[in-house]
């Protein structure tokens, strides 16, 4: 729900959707349990992705894209309901931003997790294009990775581990 959008339909049936969707997302939520599952379903993603050793799986190694994407969702649902920035769907770097904004996140964390989410996104696109693997050496991509793993422990209070 945190990304779906009505794309067809009479106004007034997109404004009835709107407002399911905001009615979804802005429900109260147990935090401790939302981050308890969204963590999960992150471990669950990456186990199904084996990543070979010394390499880094731009969307889904440990301070990858997808970290930042767990991490988003999460956001959305624990503080739409307060925080109206965090509603529409604008894109995981927006909302970092907005998030950062509101206090949600450490000064500068959202913003250097938003332009390591940026970098990381280049990379997968171009891989793609170019028909090559999403898995680089490792050792690249560091300061990207590091700003991610940063993000996550500053959400959820904990490393990112896997």
């Amino acid at each position: 729900m945190t990304r779906a959008r009505c794309c067809l339909g009479s106004p007034a049936l997109q404004q009835r959707f709107e407002a399911v969707r905001c009615s979804v997302i802005h429900a109260p939520r147990d935090q401790a349990a939302l981050a308890q599952e969204i963590q999960a379903m992150r471990d669950k993603l990456r186990a199904a992705r084996p990543v070979k050793p010394g390499l880094f799986d731009v969307k889904h190694s440990t301070g990858g894209m997808v970290d930042v994407e767990f991490v988003v969702q999460y956001l959305v649902l624990a503080f739409s309901n307060t925080q109206p920035g965090l509603s529409a769907n604008l894109g995981n770097i927006a909302l970092l931003h907005n998030a950062e904004a509101a206090g949600l996140l450490p000064a500068g964390v959202g913003q250097a997790a938003a332009d390591a989410y940026r970098v990381l996104r280049k990379v997968q696109h171009t891989a793609r294009l170019d028909e090559q693997p999403t898995q680089v050496d490792g050792h690249t991509l560091e300061a990207q990775r590091a700003a991610i793993v940063r993000l996550w422990a500053a959400v959820f209070g904990q490393p990112a581990v896997g």
